[in-house]
């Protein structure tokens, strides 16, 4: 499918607009503080392209960017093999690109890659990723973001309804446990219960919830962003009881989560930033605590509104209301441990 059938709203290249996000600096924050992105992707869509020359160009911007953890988005599929194993290609491109990073540079120290948790040969598909991954696969990612108006959204979600509830794909998620792999999800704020139904029906995997769950402000959500917020912080708060959940807090500054700084003059500054989005982050740190809890870049989709020096910067200063621990395992720990990185020497 061509890119501009899956992302009909998508403005190719509006990722790497470099004059507008060089609009706004700032001096980095706590420049020496080991980070951990345990969310980034990379891709050649048409004229969008963010690869690993784009990604050290940023993770190098300041910030002590140390290991990255990459996840899958539909790149580099292997076209010449049946279906259900092309996303293998994706993660025997991206380990390559990994055992080729110098030392000085950040690491791509984990990959996280797609396989439909629904199939009977699930157990072959895990075997070649993990053959393919050079030791560097530690989880799949099977979205189940799904939205009655998907015209109304630039990524919209291409998961079937239902998905979560379907018992095939509950099958395969408790097989992930099994094998030590962690699942990653991405879905829409309003499927918030039937991913609590499927964390409370999976406990002996662990399960790591993308992006605060996505609540969307554009299309019929436009203008509800209170309300939304009012009914997520319970949501999160149940999700919390769950152990075997894990929080990204990050990749809330997508165009469909309707904060519109992609239409702006200049992007936001970090205090903007904090000023906007701050009580949801503290929301999802009182809720699963720092040991459950990772700063995500979510790059380059949330370069669409911001530069990868503020969006950190925003962090730290989130991210300050904590001690000294709490900001050590939130800015690396919790990543490391949460997928088995391996800790630098």
């Amino acid at each position: 499918m061509s890119d501009a059938r899956r992302y009909p709203n998508w403005t190719p290249g509006i990722e790497l607009r470099e004059d507008w996000l060089a609009s706004v600096r700032e001096e980095i924050i706590d420049p020496d503080r080991e980070i951990v992105d345990p969310h980034h992707h990379l891709w050649r869509h048409g004229d969008a392209i963010y690869e690993l020359d784009a990604l050290h160009a940023d993770t190098g911007a300041g910030h002590n960017v140390v290991q990255t953890v990459y996840v899958e988005c539909r790149s580099y599929y292997d076209a010449n093999a049946e279906p259900a194993f092309r996303p293998v290609g994706e993660t025997a491109h991206v380990a390559a690109l990994a055992a080729s990073i110098p030392a000085e540079r950040a690491q791509i120290a984990g990959i996280i890659a797609h396989a439909d948790l629904r199939r009977p040969d699930l157990q072959d598909i895990l075997d070649a990723h993990v053959d393919a991954g050079q030791g560097r696969l530690v989880g799949i990612r099977h979205s189940g973001a799904c939205d009655s108006e998907p015209e109304k959204l630039m990524i919209p979600g291409r998961a079937d309804a239902g998905l979560y509830a379907d018992p095939d794909f509950r099958r395969g998620l408790a097989q992930l446990g099994e094998r030590g792999l962690t699942y990653d999800t991405w879905h829409y704020h309003h499927q918030a219960d039937a991913f609590l139904s499927l964390a409370r029906a999976v406990p002996g995997t662990t399960l790591v919830l993308d992006h605060f769950g996505t609540p969307l402000g554009v299309g019929r959500f436009a203008g509800r962003r209170d309300a939304i917020f009012e009914q997520w912080q319970k949501d999160m708060a149940a999700l919390a009881n769950c152990p075997n959940v894990i929080a990204k807090l990050g990749g809330f500054s997508m165009p469909d989560n309707g904060w519109n700084w992609q239409t702006r003059a200049q992007p936001p500054s970090s205090d903007e930033f904090v000023d906007a989005q701050g009580a949801w982050y503290q929301h999802m740190i009182a809720c699963f605590g720092a040991d459950r809890c990772m700063f995500e870049s979510n790059f380059p989709v949330d370069r669409v509104s911001l530069g990868y020096g503020v969006l950190w910067n925003a962090f730290k200063k989130i991210a300050a209301l904590h001690d000294d621990d709490a900001q050590a395992r939130m800015f690396a720990g919790t990543a490391r441990d949460v997928y088995g990185l391996p800790s630098l020497p």
